[in-house]
Parts: structure tokens; C-alpha cells; sequence
């Protein structure tokens, strides 16, 4: 038994859920091999998932809707006329918007490779490579007033959101011109015009600020009586992340008061070089969300339609007011853990099994398939997006660095404190202010 893409229904599932996870029996090794024989049906199960109805208590009040969990919500829809465009997921428009905020994810990350690895580029920098169907697929769907919060692996987050190019590219560089003045670096960004709360460097530490965002959303709406305020919260973060208490938290907190927010864990199978599956006694973290009431989704992560799909009735549940969804999108990073890891831990042959499954190569065959797109358009898409980096490139490296008198800047809340002198001017403007230090 399973959900239909249009709606999460508010059942409880009495009947056997069928996991959805296959693999091709040569590709069982690709997949951690002995780890998923013996240990976890996460992936590549034909086990049957067995859901009890919602435990209630004779002493609590009674939920007005059942909890529920579903292994993968994102069917095939079925035929309803005779018209193939009539059962297109998207129109060739919104093809075109997907697959253009997908190349420029990769594409910008391939270049802060490149940069990172000619000194432009400083400390840690975490790229996105395989993972762009997520970020497409969710934040493409949002209005410039919700809001996102992300984890240290935040620059396609923030591209996907509108922040510019240019700006995410100066931040990396360090320079005045980026989004947070340079200085938030690589696993900071922000950006109050786009409502881009930042990249959180520890794991699980955006979690409590975005739900602290979509509390603020029904806030207002309910207590402001601000009616039009239906914005809504995404929360990115990582496999890594849910077995940390902020997460359990914060989904209470979120299903308490039916805040309107989205839970998307970004599982790509390693907490930098610690496997998921043996790090986690139940790896199905969708199960997590039925536990405190709210839906657990399972989607392909390879798959931006699917993804999609998902996202859309995920953030009309929170518009609506029907409160937080948590989604585990299965997916896999092409890169090591950062640019300062070899990637050795991986097994070659999992990584081969991802690498054929491009998100974005997936999406060009569908449009392709379906006549949404010619080669022609896509190729001018690619050409766009090249230019387009390559400028961004340009303007960081033309761009000035901060002046010395920003470096205490919105560091100590009240502007006469540790950091001002007696004068009134920043201690950092005296010279004497970094002797002894000019070296590091």
C-alpha cells in the first residue's frame, strides 16, 4: 500500500508498506555489500514495513489526524487522457527553470574546485556535486519571502534560492562583495534579501533557527493577525545530523505546534567517512517523522521530478497550516567529504553505481524523451551558465578585501564594547592591535 504523489492522506497504514529500494543483484556489493546483507534493509530490500496504528492514550487527548509513514510517496501517475503532455510531470518552462538551476549548481562547484585548489579559496569548502536534485527540487517551488536554512555544504543552496553568482563567489574569495562581506566564507552564507538564514557549520545547529523561523510565520499570522503571512521554513541537513538531540527537539517542537516547516535530510550514505548504516540502529530515517505525528517521505534524491513531486505537497501542507513533514532524500555527493579529502573510504564500485545515475543527466533523457527540450536549448542553457560563472569568477578575484576596521563588525553587541578604544575607534585600526601576530 502506498500514498499517491498528490497528497499525503492522513491514514494509518495497517496494511504492509512495499519498500521500493531495489538494486540489480550485480550491483549488491556497489551499495556497502555485507553491510546491507547483514545488518539494515535500508537499501535494496524486498522486506515488507509493517505500521502499527497511532498508540493513544486513555489519559491524552486524542490526534485529530492519524500518524502515518510512507516509503516512497513519488508514483507514477497514472493515464487520465488520451494527450501524453497531459501526464508530463512538468511543462517544458518548468524543464527548462530545473535543468538551468542544475547546471549552475555543478558548474559553480566545479569552478570553486578549481579556485580552491589555486588559493583562492581558504579553510574548508564542501561542494554539492550528484546532490543537485534536492536543492532544485525543493527550493525552486518556495516564494522569496520563505526561508532557508543550510548546513555547511551551502552554496548551491543559496544559488537555488537567487542569491547571485557573484555574490556566493566573492564570499568564498573572502571579498566585500560577497553576501556576508567576506566574512562568512565557504560554510556561512547569508542573505536577508532572499531569506537565506545561513549555513550552520556544526551539525544540527540550523535546525532550532529554522524552526524558530517558521514559528516566527505563524506567529504572525495568528497572533499578528498578519492573514497573507503563509510563508514557510526548509531545514537542509544531513544522515549525520539525526542522531543528534536538536533534531529530535526541534521535530517535536514542530509537530507540537504544527509549525510550518520541512524537515529535508540530504542522506548521501556517509557522515563524512562514517557509513550511515553503521552509525544508526534504524537507517530509515523517514520513520523518525511518524513519531511525533507528522508524515516521513522517502523519495529518490536522484530524481529532481520525484524530489519535486514530494516538495509540492509538502509545502502546500505547510501553507495550508497542516504543519511540518520530514522527507529523507536518498542521494550520494560525487566529491569527497570536502576539497581536503581524498575520498578513499568509498568503495569505487558505490561510486560508479551514482555516477550513472546523474541527476542531471536523468532530467536532460526525461525532456528529451518527452519532447520538452531540443539539444540546442540545452546546450545554450550550459553556454549561459558558463559565462555566467566564469564572470562571477572575474568580479571576486576584482573585488576588494574587507579593511581591517571589519573585523570586529557584528561580533560584539553593543558597539561601545570590547572592541572600540577610548577614542571611539575600532582597537583593530591600531597598529600595536596585531603585533606579535603579524605572522600567522
Amino acid at each position: 500500500m502506498a500514498a499517491s504523489a498528490s497528497s499525503f492522506t492522513a491514514n494509518s497504514f495497517s496494511q504492509p508498506i512495499n519498500s521500493t529500494r531495489s538494486i540489480d543483484n550485480n550491483n549488491k556489493k556497489t551499495l556497502l555489500g555485507n553491510q546491507l546483507k547483514d545488518s539494515s534493509f535500508f537499501l535494496g530490500s524486498a522486506k515488507k514495513l509493517y505500521m502499527k496504528k497511532p498508540f493513544s492514550s486513555q489519559n491524552s487527548k486524542s490526534r485529530s489526524i492519524g500518524v502515518y509513514a510512507v516509503s516512497e510517496v513519488a508514483k507514477n501517475k497514472k493515464l487520465k487522457t488520451d494527450s501524453p503532455l497531459s501526464n508530463l510531470l512538468i511543462t517544458k518552462d518548468e524543464g527548462l527553470e530545473l535543468y538551468e538551476d542544475m547546471v549552475l549548481g555543478r558548474a559553480f562547484e566545479d569552478m570553486c574546485a578549481q579556485m580552491y585548489y589555486r588559493g583562492k579559496m581558504f579553510g574548508f569548502v564542501h561542494l554539492y556535486n550528484g546532490q543537485e536534485a534536492v536543492s532544485t527540487g525543493f527550493i525552486k517551488l518556495l516564494k522569496k519571502e520563505d526561508s532557508v536554512v543550510s548546513t555547511y555544504r551551502d552554496h548551491v543552496h543559496a544559488l537555488s534560492k537567487g542569491v547571485p553568482a557573484r555574490q556566493v563567489m566573492s564570499e568564498l574569495f573572502g571579498k566585500t562583495t560577497g553576501c556576508c562581506r567576506g566574512q562568512g566564507g565557504s560554510m556561512h552564507m547569508f542573505s536577508k534579501e532572499h531569506n537565506v538564514l545561513g549555513g550552520f557549520a556544526f551539525i544540527g545547529e540550523g535546525i532550532p533557527v529554522a524552526t524558530g523561523a517558521a514559528f516566527t510565520s505563524k506567529y504572525r499570522r495568528e497572533v499578528m493577525k498578519e492573514a497573507d503571512c503563509d510563508h514557510v521554513t526548509m531545514a537542509f541537513f544531513g544522515d549525520g545530523t539525526c542522531n543528534n538531540g536538536q533534531f529530535f527537539e526541534c521535530l517535536n517542537m514542530a509537530a507540537l505546534w504544527k509549525l510550518p516547516i520541512i524537515f529535508v535530510v540530504e542522506n548521501n550514505l556517509w557522515a563524512i567517512g562514517m557509513s550511515h548504516l553503521r552509525s544508526t540502529s534504524d537507517p530509515e530515517i523517514w520513520k523518525k517523522g511518524p513519531a511525533f505525528g507528522m508524515p516521513g517521505v522517502h523519495v529518490d534524491g536522484m530524481d529532481v521530478l520525484k524530489v519535486r513531486e514530494v516538495a509540492k505537497e509538502a509545502v502546500a501542507r505547510a501553507r495550508r497550516g497542516d504543519g511540518p513533514t520530514l522527507v529523507e532524500c536518498e542521494t550520494y555527493r560525487f566529491r569527497g567529504h570536502s576539497l581536503a579529502d581524498p575520498d578513499e573510504l568509498r568503495d569505487p564500485a558505490e561510486k560508479n553505481h551514482y555516477a550513472a545515475r546523474d541527476p542531471i543527466s536523468a532530467l536532460k533523457k526525461y525532456m528529451f524523451e518527452n519532447n520538452l527540450a531540443s539539444e540546442a536549448e540545452l546546450k545554450a542553457i550550459d553556454k549561459k551558465i558558463d559565462e555566467l560563472v566564469e564572470e562571477a569568477v572575474e568580479f571576486a578575484d576584482e573585488s576588494p578585501h574587507p579593511v581591517r576596521s571589519q573585523l570586529l563588525e557584528n561580533v560584539f553587541a553593543d558597539p561601545k564594547g570590547f572592541g572600540i578604544g577610548p577614542d571611539g575607534r575600532y582597537r583593530c585600526e591600531d597598529p600595536k592591535f596585531t603585533e606579535g601576530t603579524a605572522h600567522v
